[in-house]
């Protein structure tokens, strides 16, 4: 499952970025098996097709129907962003929306009332009155996407010509964003729900703008109960055989309060979809790394990764240990979302993780790699440009090593699920001070600086001082307890006893005094977070300013690397990395081999509930498989044969979560949820042999809809009571439009 991504707090102010990453560096010198002992195969960088470059012949080819220009206006039409998290779908001609129940669980929270726990008893609108307004959420739909490459690469003409590769990949992103920023405000004249994102693909060897239509007003429809819309819990979570129906409704509005209508929308499919059938999705992919170098991986497998698993796990006890404690305060600020957030990004990082260390993935990148290299050698004009960019990135990977230990201190240090709020708050308070006595900052960049640090949310007290002495621990640890730093910061006390001091006394637990530090002055308060702050801030600002060099060489680097490839390979061929945008990917509906036997293709309810039986009363007592009570004794016309989830070959990651799955005819038949642990490598490289996209099936969803809700009126909705597209609007054949 895939929650929402853990993207830390960013602040870009006078060229410095203040969210802290670890990417990139040289392997500790693991064996990796030789490159011609494995073969590169045509999938390698995956199938997550954008809308520009359809592999139309490929389509023709494996699936016998060639996608009209209709066919994908529609695809592209239906699909929504569902805010910066998860993907969506319309499914009706009247702005109802699917998604899923874990991209829904804060927003059905954020509308339950006093009295409520909608999260954990559902909630469902049996008229269009009672659906309920989601405060400050929105959807998203692409109606027009342009190649702006040229234009991009224009305006930076003339850093390039100072051949400074730091200098050309600032350049690339001031420009593009100036251009996002026109392009939004001549969309804006025309319509006031338009917004323009430029979107750099292949690493900025190529840029998109994409214009997309906000909907501002989004209402819950329908959620199930928390046990049925998370069945299973952490320990299914990136597992299959699946149980789980993590499926909610939606609807946008007009700003005038009316429904939206005659948008482009998927009907949902009765019959779902066989096994062997091809099936697609269309949603927003957040990150994947199938073009960086070997060099590159072997850092994030060595460093990066391990930096960032050993964080997870201590915050992931952290968290678990304070929920046990203080079960009111807990509920009051949604930790148990945080939690599975936490909970999910271990088990992916460990996923990724173990990727990393199969010798034979790293070997089948290297011999990709290989191969470009001797197409770039082998043409002239390319060895020219582009011959010597491999070792430069290897290059700058050797260079990162040298700050490793430094880094390990401050992993996730403004991450909001991995660091604590106080010590951010601290942070953003000494930047301020530190930048508003400099006269060349604007004052709108100061505001801006202010407004970024309020938004940082209080926690409990008790929590932050788990929170700060996990992070003193983990920097006394990596810098070690003679280090300067750590003698300045702590003075003498214990990691737990600075913990205690900042959480019972320091003005920053409170937010209106908090944004009075700001105004009146943080550094020359008497604020006992100033002496711990002063020197991690002093280092921390100086690493990320090393990152943020070490980044815009490699982002630069990667573009020429990337031109290289679009040079020797067909664009239909090789899709760029996955960058939270619209994606089109192909699969068909298949089981696979594991532990011996066969997983199948589909699920059913029965499996349901030999889960609820088998293991509700395993030692020590699970909730993960408990069912609520109309769920126990279900009408006798419920069939338990009927699909649940289903397994497929289409290739997703984070931010795939809510993609409708689809048929030729762009029928729902499905809605993703989820990956199998076998594809979490796929991050660095497709595989498909065992690695499978697990969606919830259309037929299971109805079904649950008819028999256990009795949810009449979105049942009519879905199925067909609607007007459906016309035939000649889905079909694969050519279209006059």
């Amino acid at each position: 499952m895939r929650f929402r991504a853990l993207h830390p707090l960013v602040l870009l102010l006078t060229g410095l970025t203040l969210a802290f990453t670890t990417t990139g560096c040289v392997g500790s010198g693991e064996t990796v098996a030789p490159a011609d002992t494995v073969s590169v195969r045509r999938f390698d960088q995956g199938r997550m097709w954008t809308f520009e470059d359809p592999p139309l012949d490929y389509f023709e080819q494996e699936y016998g129907f060639r996608p009209s220009d209709q066919w994908l206006r529609r695809a592209r039409l239906g699909a929504l962003r569902f805010a910066d998290y998860c993907s969506a779908s319309f499914v009706s001609p009247r702005g109802l929306i699917l998604t899923n129940h874990h991209c829904a669980r804060e927003s059905v929270s954020d509308v339950s009332v006093e009295g409520e726990d909608l999260v954990e008893d559902g909630f469902y609108a049996e008229e269009r009155a009672g659906e309920r307004k989601v405060k400050d959420l929105y959807v998203e739909q692409i109606v027009e996407v342009r190649n702006v490459t040229d234009s991009v690469e224009t305006l930076v003409k003339s850093a390039a010509q100072s051949n400074e590769i730091e200098a050309v990949a600032q350049a690339r992103r001031r420009q593009s964003a100036q251009l996002e920023e026109r392009l939004t405000r001549q969309a804006k004249r025309q319509d006031t729900t338009l917004r323009v994102r430029v979107v750099p693909l292949y690493e900025g060897a190529r840029y998109s703008a994409y214009t997309l239509k906000r909907y501002h007003d989004v209402r819950l429809v329908m959620a199930p109960e928390r046990d049925l819309g998370f069945y299973g819990g952490t320990a299914d979570n990136f597992t299959y055989p699946r149980y789980t129906l993590d499926a909610a409704f939606f609807r946008a509005y007009t700003p005038e309060g009316e429904p939206v209508e005659d948008n482009v929308y998927f009907p949902f499919s009765r019959g779902g979809a066989q096994e062997g059938d091809p099936v697609f999705t269309v949603g927003n992919p957040g990150t994947t790394n199938r073009l960086s170098t070997t060099a590159q991986l072997a850092y994030e497998r060595d460093v990066a990764l391990p930096q960032r698993l050993e964080t997870l796990r201590s915050r992931t006890r952290a968290l678990e240990q304070f929920i046990e404690e203080n079960p009111a305060a807990a509920e009051e600020y949604d930790l148990e979302n945080t939690l599975f957030s936490l909970e999910n990004a271990l088990k992916a990082t460990r996923g990724e993780l173990e990727g990393l260390r199969d010798p034979a993935l790293l070997a089948r990148r290297q011999a990709g790699e290989e191969t470009l290299a001797d197409s770039i050698a082998a043409t002239d004009s390319l060895q020219e440009k582009y011959g010597n960019t491999l070792r430069e990135i290897e290059r700058i990977q050797s260079a990162k090593r040298s700050s490793v230990r430094q880094m390990a201190a401050f992993t996730g240090f403004l991450n909001p699920r991995l660091g604590s709020h106080l010590l951010a708050r601290a942070l953003y308070a000494y930047y301020h001070d530190t930048v508003r006595r400099r006269p060349d900052v604007p004052p709108d960049e100061l505001k801006r600086l202010r407004k970024q640090a309020l938004e940082i949310e209080e926690w409990p007290a008790a929590l932050e001082k788990r929170y700060i002495a996990a992070r003193l621990r983990q920097v006394r640890r990596t810098l070690g307890p003679s280090a300067p730093i750590v003698r300045r910061a702590l003075r003498g006390d214990s990691p737990e006893a600075v913990a205690q001091r900042l959480a019972q006394e320091s003005a920053l637990t409170d937010s209106i005094r908090f944004a009075r530090l700001l105004d009146e002055g943080y550094l020359k308060s008497d604020d006992p977070s100033v002496p711990v702050i002063e020197p991690l801030a002093s280092l921390f600002l100086e690493l990320n300013r090393q990152q943020r060099d070490f980044a815009l060489s490699e982002e630069a680097l990667g573009a020429r690397l990337n031109r290289a490839r679009l040079a020797v390979y067909d664009r239909a061929r090789l899709p760029p990395d996955a960058t939270f945008s619209l994606r089109l990917s192909d699969g068909r509906v298949d089981g696979y081999e594991y532990n011996g036997t066969r997983a199948p293709a589909y699920t059913t309810f029965y499996g349901l509930y030999d889960h609820y039986a088998s293991y509700r009363r395993a030692p020590p007592p699970n909730e993960a498989w408990d069912l609520p009570e109309r769920w126990r004794t279900p009408p006798e016309n419920f069939d338990r044969t009927t699909p649940l989830n289903l397994a497929s070959t289409n290739d997703i990651a984070g931010g795939n979560s809510g993609s409708p799955l689809l048929n030729r005819d762009l029928e729902v038949v499905g809605v993703v949820f989820d990956s199998n642990i076998q594809a979490l490598p796929n991050t660095f490289l497709y595989r498909s042999r065992a690695a499978r996209t697990i969606s919830v099936d259309a037929r299971g969803i109805l079904e649950a809809l008819e028999d256990i809700y009795e949810a009449d009126r979105l049942v009519g909705e879905i199925t067909g009571s609607m007007r459906a597209p016309a035939e000649a609007d889905v079909s694969g054949a050519a279209s006059s439009e």
